[in-house]
C-alpha cells in the first residue's frame, strides 16, 4: 500500500487549504482513511476519518465544524478540506489507512506541510 499526501503550503488566518492523499496498491473496500498532523515538539494527533464504503466520517474536536474528509472512489484519492484556519493547525499532516478490523492505523504515507500564519 502507498499513500502520498499532498498540497500543504503557508496560508494566513482564517485561511483555506485542501489536502489530497493518493492511495494505491490494494483495494480499499473495508478499509478507513485518516488524516493525522504532528506539530514541530508534540505529538502526532488525530484529525479524522472516513470509512471507504460508505463515507461515514469522525473527527477530533479541534477538526470538528473547520474540517471535511472526503474520497473519491474512482480516483482513490482522500481529500482534507481545511477551513478557517489557525496558527494551532500549523503542523505536517499525513494520511494513513487500516482496515475495518484493525484497531491501529497500518499504512502510512509521508507527510505534507501546512503553516498558517497568524
Amino acid at each position: 500500500v502507498q499513500l502520498q499526501a499532498s498540497g500543504g503550503g503557508l496560508v494566513h488566518t482564517g485561511g483555506s487549504l485542501r489536502l489530497s492523499c493518493s492511495a494505491s496498491g490494494r483495494t480499499f473496500t473495508n478499509w478507513i482513511m485518516g488524516w493525522f498532523r504532528q506539530a514541530p515538539g508534540k505529538e502526532r494527533e488525530f484529525v479524522g476519518q472516513i470509512t471507504w464504503n460508505m463515507g461515514t466520517q469522525y473527527y477530533a474536536d479541534s477538526a470538528k465544524g473547520r474540517f471535511i474528509v472526503s474520497r473519491d472512489k474512482a480516483k482513490n484519492m482522500v481529500y482534507l478540506q481545511m477551513n478557517s484556519l489557525k496558527p494551532e493547525d500549523t503542523a505536517v499532516y499525513s494520511c494513513a489507512t487500516k482496515s475495518s478490523a484493525s484497531n491501529s492505523y497500518m499504512y502510512w504515507g509521508q507527510g505534507t506541510q501546512v503553516t498558517v500564519s497568524s
